[in-house]
């Protein structure tokens, strides 16, 4: 049985991932907790890309809040030129990340979330390796930063699975590919 793989980012309207605190730190409200909650449940792997480890391991691994509790224990495979054993419950991807996320997808147990980075996320979508793409499109728009589908992914069709607008007017948008 193949294991779910998910992803999660924070888009502006206009499409920008890169620095999502640049632009949602006025409209993250109650339902976009509870959703990150329900997303995290089942998790019991993370993929994650080098820079983004490096920042979190730095920042998350003596936190002992909702999202420490999760990050901290879960299992992280980290793409990237990292020591051998880094720490923080991490296993280092020294191959090709596309296989390596199909043979985890082929073993063990929960959901696997994609967290990053922006190319990660990007192949592993366009690979077919990502199952449930969730973006929370926050209602601005900024002038400059990386979009997660740029002029350089051919026309790709969704599927959209589930839609919902929050109270503080994010849309959440959840895709599949078709």
């Amino acid at each position: 049985m193949t294991r779910r793989t998910t992803a999660h980012l924070f888009s502006s309207v206009n499409g920008v991932v890169e620095s999502p605190d640049q632009f949602q730190f006025d409209a993250f409200g109650p339902e976009e907790g509870e959703a990150m909650g329900r997303s995290l449940a089942d998790v019991t792997d993370v993929v994650i890309g080098r820079k983004l480890w490096q920042e979190w391991s730095d920042y998350w691994a003596d936190k002992d809040d909702d999202f420490g509790a999760f990050i901290n224990p879960v299992r992280k495979h980290a793409i990237g030129d990292l020591p051998a054993e880094p720490g923080w419950n991490t296993t280092v991807i020294t191959g090709d990340p596309i296989a390596h996320v199909a043979t985890l997808r082929e073993s063990g147990e929960g959901t696997i979330a994609v967290i990053g980075g922006i190319e990660t996320i990007r192949s592993l979508f366009l690979a077919g390796q990502i199952d449930a793409l969730t973006l929370t499109v926050h209602p601005a728009v900024t002038g400059h930063g990386r979009r997660l589908f740029d002029e350089t992914v051919p026309l790709t069709r969704l599927r959209l699975i589930d839609a919902q607008i929050t109270s503080v007017g994010n849309a959440q948008l959840t895709y599949a590919p078709r």
